[in-house]
């Protein structure tokens, strides 16, 4: 199935999710940054992968369809070691350009007659900083907002509770029915092959089916079963 997929990168860097998916056969059709010298990198790694600029500047219904849309949006704005604006500030807030542009490219999907698993994208993917658990008023509505955004995209009116006066959990996963899925978990560096402790949120979202939480504790304890990064999940019902 991955090796068939097509992807887009949104705040792209110098590449780390293209090439990861590209490991798997996993080809990135466009990508999505601004600075000179992540894009110069990028562009002689992946030659092929179209550069669509400025995030702000894009249309979901003009973008080539992709079967996943990735993203790390800025953290800024969310880490512990910043001022703490939070989604509401100039760089974190991009998060919500990311929602926009998923939205706008499956709504365009469907008016091309395409239905259920068929609707691009299918998959969503999602990398941030911890400090997104405990940003916001009160405190981890950040998070909240985060989960929320993604999941009306399957469901236009649904919510997602506060955690507060908890912490939300490293992991967990959001079930709502057999057509979305959402997961998330918190993965330290240090465990997977980098010379240095750093901590990092992975998403993933299915809107048309159960794959995210497979993927992100099944299939990875299957793969790596001695790591020792194992957070308790929660699980948040709908």
């Amino acid at each position: 199935m991955m090796g068939d997929m097509t992807m887009g990168s949104l705040f792209d860097g110098i590449g780390g999710f293209p090439l990861a998916a590209a490991r798997y056969g996993i080809q990135t059709i466009w990508a999505s940054e601004i600075e000179p010298f992540p894009m110069e990198v990028t562009k002689r790694r992946f030659p092929s992968m179209a550069h669509k600029g400025d995030i702000t500047k894009l249309s979901g219904k003009l973008l080539f369809p992709v079967d996943i849309i990735c993203g790390g949006s800025p953290c800024q704005d969310l880490s512990v070691a910043g001022a703490r604006a939070g989604l509401a500030g100039a760089r974190s807030g991009l998060f919500m350009e990311q929602i926009r542009i998923i939205k706008e490219m499956r709504t365009a999907e469907q008016e091309r007659g395409r239905t259920g698993a068929g609707i691009r994208p299918r998959f969503m993917a999602w990398e941030n900083v911890p400090g997104a658990f405990s940003s916001g008023s009160p405190k981890g509505e950040d998070f909240r907002i985060v989960l929320e955004e993604i999941l009306r995209i399957h469901c236009g009116g649904a919510s997602v509770p506060r955690s507060f006066p908890y912490s939300w959990h490293d992991a967990g996963e959001i079930e709502i029915d057999s057509f979305f899925s959402l997961a998330w978990r918190c993965l330290d560096a240090q465990y997977w092959g980098v010379g240095q402790r750093r901590k990092r949120i992975y998403l993933v979202a299915d809107f048309a089916g159960n794959i995210a939480p497979k993927f992100l504790f099944d299939v990875l304890e299957e793969l790596f079963p001695d790591r020792p990064d194992k957070p308790e999940k929660g699980t948040i019902l709908i």
